[in-house]
């Protein structure tokens, strides 16, 4: 099989007239058309009808960050406009933690028009809670940038909220107007930390909720804060040549717990929650190689699926302990069942570890990049929206569908006018 790292970006491309990008939402989400990939077969229904497509009694697994209003403007003196984009929290690095700080933060960011910023403070005043304070914010070192304000009772949650802009994709090519404040959030978003929104999400209602629920259909909820990267451009020929973003990730013991009870059965709702699902594989391989390992040690890096690493089968002998919720069948080793196509002994391993440490959720980041040639260990259903030529959520797809299937899902959706991208329709892959 051909090396990963040395698939050529070009041959993603496909035609993507402007007209076919969505710039709004439909008025209603779940009007929006669904796409459904089923063995080789392709229709389309309206997204609406989602649940009756589902299998009763199967697990659904959804990303529930919350896009923060992360744009902030400050202008100089002279009258220059400078646009500072928060990326990633440096001090505090923890989300939770960084939302509930008060006078002073410092965030990694991108600054806009940084040819006119020399140095200095930049001001910007702005009211909080009907408080008018003044918003500060000096350069340091690197990408990073320091943020200070006057009151000791106003958090940073509340000063992006008063005074942040909710960063929409630049491919809408538009301002971002009052009603993206709603519309580019998932209904079940809670989590602040993305500064794009996991958008196969858009498109649920409570209604469509509802209905999943009456189909028995289990909920479980994960978060991936969506960085900049997702947005970022394949520049190299070569796949090799481009550097995925880390993204922090938080997954629920209940969610691991969820993934075996349903003997890995998954549909997973966009490539956010894809990419951390198939990372948890990864994570548990770290275990089964060295079950001592420290918590930040689990990062997933980017090629690390491709480079060689041993199965969850090889290592499953190196399991200490099974779950107490999990037990395997006598007679099957340390606890761990033989592998199987999913991955359930990874899974395994990871639940063991964090009973070891005590922990009801794990907190870590992932850099994993997904491209054909990749094997899927855990999801087995995908909703996605469509995406654009030459991106790393194309190659995504690709693996996920097999071989050039993904040109013939593409061309469909172009024919029977669905849009595209983060506002556009969506789709539900079965391989």
């Amino acid at each position: 099989m051909k090396n990963p790292k040395d698939i050529q970006i070009a041959d993603f491309v496909y035609d993507l007239p402007d007209e076919r990008i969505a710039k709004y939402p439909l008025a209603e989400r779940d009007a929006s058309k669904l796409l459904v990939y089923d063995h080789g077969t392709i229709s389309h229904r309206q997204f609406r009808d989602l649940p009756e497509l589902l299998p009763e009694g199967s697990l659904m697994v959804m990303n529930n960050t919350r896009v923060i209003q992360a744009r902030l403007h400050f202008r100089k003196e002279t009258g220059a406009l400078i646009e500072v984009f928060c990326l990633e929290p440096a001090e505090p690095h923890d989300y939770v933690l960084m939302f509930q700080q008060t006078r002073c933060c410092t965030w990694h960011c991108l600054v806009g028009n940084a040819k006119k910023w020399k140095g200095g403070a930049l001001q910007c005043p702005i009211t909080v809670e009907g408080e008018n304070l003044t918003l500060s914010c000096e350069r340091l070192d690197g990408d990073l940038i320091r943020f200070t304000w006057e009151k000791d009772e106003i958090t940073w949650a509340q000063v992006l909220d008063a005074c942040g802009e909710l960063p929409i994709p630049p491919y809408l090519n538009r301002a971002t107007e009052a009603s993206d404040l709603k519309t580019y959030q998932t209904v079940y978003s809670k989590v602040k930390g993305s500064v794009a929104a996991p958008t196969a999400g858009l498109h649920f209602t409570p209604a469509v909720l509802e209905a999943i629920d009456r189909r028995g259909i289990e909920r479980a909820e994960l978060t991936l804060h969506v960085g900049a990267g997702t947005f970022k451009p394949v520049k190299s020929e070569r796949i090799e040549g481009h550097e995925m973003h880390s993204e922090w990730i938080y997954v629920p013991r209940r969610v691991v717990e969820a993934l075996i009870r349903h003997d890995g059965h998954c549909t997973a709702v966009g490539t956010t929650s894809v990419r951390t699902l198939e990372s948890l594989y990864y994570i548990g391989l770290k275990i089964l190689a060295n079950p001592d390992i420290a918590e930040e040690d689990l990062k997933v890096g980017q090629w690390e699926p491709y480079e060689g690493t041993p199965s969850a089968h090889s290592l499953s002998s190196r399991v200490a302990t099974p779950s107490p919720m999990f037990p395997s069948p006598a007679g099957e080793g340390l606890g761990v069942r033989p592998e199987r196509p999913w991955g359930e002994s990874s899974l395994r391993a990871l639940l063991a570890w964090m009973d070891r440490h005590h922990l009801d959720a794990l907190h870590t980041s992932t850099q994993i990049i997904i491209v054909p040639g990749y094997h899927y260990h855990v999801v087995e259903r995908m909703i996605t929206n469509f995406h654009q030529p030459q991106s790393t959520l194309l190659l995504l797809v690709s693996a996920f569908v097999g071989g050039e299937r993904w040109r013939d899902i593409y061309r469909y959706a172009l024919d029977n006018d669905f849009r595209f991208l983060s506002y556009g329709d969506s789709s539900l892959l079965i391989p």
